[in-house]
């Protein structure tokens, strides 16, 4: 039995162990277009849910909020826990191109579990959108942009296990991780110190720009052949997070230099 042989029997569960992911993959080459339906019936609710909302007062549902926060959170947390140490496994052993290039990501012991449940999770993760509007709270277009986006290119991408799915899962399980924390902190009105919404914000740049950059490594590699990926899913994950990378941007500028900007004026 070799090093790497030993790490997986070692590190997985054995719910981790036992998962079909063929039959998942199988399902989702089948049904990942319903991400069309599910988006469709997100953006009816989400508008007409305004509608509905604006002549009625708006809703409290303060623990319906900590609660639904703080399940999301320990779901990304155990998330990039482990996709975050079989990624590491496989840096260490095989390096990084190897960690973009490679799909074992998709059938992993540790991480073939992960893979599936993150591709799922996008769905109910549009409830997040719910709270916002029945709590009247102005909704951003960078908000539902990006529910709708990340639906349709995790189920897209999942069906054809292309490269640099690894990559994008991890990153986005750990700032998952950091961002319902700080919903849940938030919504239970604990002081959360301010810098601490600037290091999301920033994590997420990062995450936008790290997306791209993988997406160009991708495209090149695959010229060699030993990257598996389509143009077609290059150029959609490249304008995907080309844009998230632009939106983010400059909701951090309005959000924390705008802002202070102001407040150094006034003061």
């Amino acid at each position: 039995m070799n090093d790497t042989d030993l790490y997986l029997q070692l590190s997985q569960y054995s719910f981790e162990r036992r998962f079909d992911e063929r039959g998942a993959i199988q399902w989702m080459q089948e049904n990942w277009r319903k991400s069309f339906v599910f988006s469709a019936l997100y953006a009816a609710l989400v508008f007409g849910g305004q509608h509905y909302m604006k002549q009625r007062p708006k809703m409290n549902l303060r623990l319906p909020l900590i609660l639904w926060s703080l399940s999301l959170a320990v779901f990304s947390i155990v998330g990039a826990l482990r996709t975050g140490s079989y990624m590491s496994h496989v840096l260490s052993s095989s390096g990084f191109r190897r960690s973009i290039c490679d799909q074992s990501f998709y059938n992993g012991p540790v991480s073939k579990f992960w893979a599936y449940a993150f591709v799922l999770s996008k769905a109910p993760e549009l409830g997040d959108t719910a709270f916002i509007v029945l709590r009247k709270q102005k909704l951003l277009f960078l908000h539902w942009y990006h529910h709708i986006t990340v639906l349709l290119y995790s189920w897209y991408s999942y069906k054809d296990m292309v490269a640099g799915g690894g990559w994008f899962m991890t990153m986005n399980y750990g700032v998952h991780a950091l961002m319902y924390s700080y919903y849940a902190a938030r919504a239970a009105r604990l002081r959360v110190p301010r810098p601490l919404a600037v290091l999301i914000t920033s994590a997420q740049i990062l995450q936008m720009v790290m997306g791209v950059a993988v997406s160009g490594l991708v495209y090149r590699w695959m010229q060699q052949g030993d990257c598996p990926s389509r143009l077609a899913n290059i150029t959609w994950a490249s304008l995907m997070y080309l844009s998230y990378l632009l939106l983010f941007v400059n909701f951090f500028y309005r959000t924390y230099l705008r802002r202070d900007a102001k407040t150094a004026k006034t003061q």
